[in-house]
């Protein structure tokens, strides 16, 4: 039993040895404590071969271990000479059989790398330098083979008894890959820098393209205006022929066909104001004048003008008075409900037409709904184009297919998108919304005075008429003389002052064009008046649509009508004119 516990406890002293020195180690010091009972030769021969067989064996483990390790590893000792390293060792520093031993020297070794590497040979610094690397800074460097591209990283550690242990790893995909993504980087940046430029230029080419586009937009307003009044010249003196024509003319046959002549011209000048307003609107000529206004201002005033086209073609028109006060522009906005009331009464065969408004939070919609066919979906954006009419109104009613057109134009200016709601078979609705504003103080318009019927019929006894075109001159002569009026004309500022100071007594208007050679219509009646010592009633009739033209005329005292003038506008305004027509009497 006693013998059974030693055993058990030499055993344990074995293990515990053992997990300290290895298992050969542990039975060598056993041996050795427990000599005085084996002291034999042969015992202590046996022990020792079995230590020799037990480190021999783990030195064989060890070798295979680091043989099998994909790095390569190499151990030196304190005199940098090659006591210990692996099978991958030799074959990733490409060292010939005679560097495979012990002893052989670190320079040398790094010496054949380096001339490996670098056929060509390199400089003793770059030796140096990898020597101070494994021996001094420790840090890792990298080598490169020119033969295959293959790159080794060398890290080096130091030992606690002297020497070094340095590592070879094949990091040639990993520095192949970083290479390549940074070769990617690389074109992936000249790419961006190419399309930049491109860009660049491209950006550069559209601000001048669209540069060069609004010049030409400009100089095509510019262009239409100038034309418009080369052709708005003779068409008004065709005007005034025609209806000339129409008055005074016996044979019914020349008064229909001066009235077909008439309605003709009247399109073609329908046709260039629509025209001239899209250029002035595609141009950003047309600056929006806001001010605070009733909405019934315009709105009761529309229906009563349009109220004659509705009865004529049977349909009722209605229009919902409202009493809220709106910001915008009052001009554009009565433009835009008038050719949105002139379409639905248009294109309404039968039924009815009604205007009206709903409030909707800060701001109100005016709407105008008709029974017409409708609009199908998919023609919706067509009505807004130019010269675009559906077919199923094509060719039954009359017109050019620009009004919509310009209500568009008009909405982008005010800031008012225009709203379409439609049924096919049922009718149209077509709205926008205004912004509502405080309720202001309203100008009381000025009462009409009460005159005779003798007194507003009559026309001045005389008028001198200014306008450098001979037709329109001509034109004006027969149409005022067969009223009755006595016309002087005269193509300039001088020839009309000569025409004051011989017959001023008799005169008591005056009727110019604004651009006449060399000088304006309103400065020459400026002129006219003072030479004249009193404020000649005057009327300024030009193809000159422009707002500055226009408050030029309104500062003066002038009324402004535009070519080509409509004869019964014109009767209309000389009537009012002779009634204030008062010479003040000589002192």
């Amino acid at each position: 039993a006693d013998d059974d516990a030693d055993i058990r406890l030499l055993r344990f002293a074995e293990h515990l040895l053992a997990s300290a020195v290895g298992a050969a180690s542990s039975r060598l010091v056993l041996a050795l404590l427990l000599e005085q009972v084996t002291s034999s030769r042969a015992g202590a021969l046996q022990l020792l071969d079995d230590a020799t067989a037990a480190i021999q064996y783990n030195r064989d483990l060890l070798q295979s271990a680091i043989d099998h390790v994909r790095q390569g590893i190499g151990v030196f000792d304190r005199n940098y000479k090659l006591i210990c390293w692996n099978r991958q060792f030799r074959d990733l520093l490409r060292l010939p059989p005679d560097m495979g031993r012990v002893g052989a020297p670190l320079e040398d070794i790094l010496r054949n790398v380096i001339d490996a590497a670098r056929p060509s040979g390199a400089p003793q610094k770059e030796l140096a330098r990898q020597l101070a690397f494994v021996t001094e800074t420790f840090e890792p460097f990298q080598v490169r083979f020119e033969a295959d591209g293959a790159v080794l990283e060398a890290r080096a550690s130091r030992m606690p008894g002297g020497g070094v242990v340095i590592t070879f790893a094949d990091i040639t995909k990993r520095v192949a890959a970083a290479e390549a993504l940074q070769m990617a980087n690389t074109l992936l940046e000249k790419r961006v820098a190419e399309r930049t430029a491109e860009l660049t230029r491209l950006n550069r080419e559209l601000a001048r393209a669209k540069a060069e586009a609004e010049k030409a937009n400009l100089d095509k307003t510019r262009f239409i205006a100038a034309a418009s009044h080369d052709i708005v010249q003779p068409l008004n003196a065709a005007r005034l022929f025609t209806t000339t024509m129409m008055e005074h003319s016996t044979d019914s046959t020349e008064r229909e066909l001066a009235r077909n002549i008439d309605a003709s011209l009247e399109s073609v000048e329908d046709i260039l104001t629509a025209l001239l307003d899209i250029s002035r609107f595609d141009a950003g000529a047309r600056k929006p004048e806001y001010s605070t206004f009733p909405l019934n201002d315009i709105l009761l005033p529309l229906a009563r003008e349009m109220a004659p086209l509705a009865r004529a073609k049977g349909l009722e028109l209605r229009a919902v008075p409202c009493s809220a006060w709106v910001r915008s522009d009052r001009r554009l906005l009565r433009r835009l409900l008038q050719n949105l009331l002139s379409n639905a009464i248009k294109y309404t065969p039968s039924g009815k037409v009604l205007m009206g408004c709903r409030r909707r939070g800060e701001s109100i919609r005016v709407a105008v709904y008709d029974t017409g066919p409708g609009i199908a979906g998919d023609k919706r954006e067509l009505v807004f184009r130019e010269f675009a009419r559906l077919a199923e109104t094509s060719g039954k009613e009359k017109g050019l297919g620009l009004g919509l057109s310009i209500v568009e134009r008009i909405s982008k200016v005010l800031k008012c998108p225009v709203i379409l709601e439609s049924t096919p078979g049922k009718g149209t609705m077509f709205a926008i919304d205004l912004p509502l504003a405080e309720r202001g103080a309203k100008a009381v318009a000025e009462q009409p005075v009460a005159r005779p019927a003798s007194e507003v019929s009559r026309l001045p006894a005389a008028a001198l008429v200014i306008d450098n075109e001979p037709a329109i001159l001509e034109g004006m002569s027969r149409l005022l003389g067969g009223w009755g009026c006595k016309v002087l004309t005269a193509a300039s500022g001088a020839r009309a002052s000569v025409l004051l100071r011989e017959g001023g007594e008799d005169i008591r208007l005056i009727i110019a064009d604004y651009h006449l050679d060399g000088e304006t219509g309103l400065d020459v009646i400026e002129m006219l008046r003072a030479l004249a010592g009193w404020p000649l009633p005057a009327v300024l009739i030009t193809a000159d649509r422009s707002a500055d033209v226009q408050e030029q005329a309104r500062a003066r005292g002038v009324i402004y009508l535009r070519k080509p003038v409509k004869p019964a506008a014109l009767r209309a305004v000389m009537r009012q004119t002779d009634i204030s027509a008062q010479r003040p009497a000589a002192e």
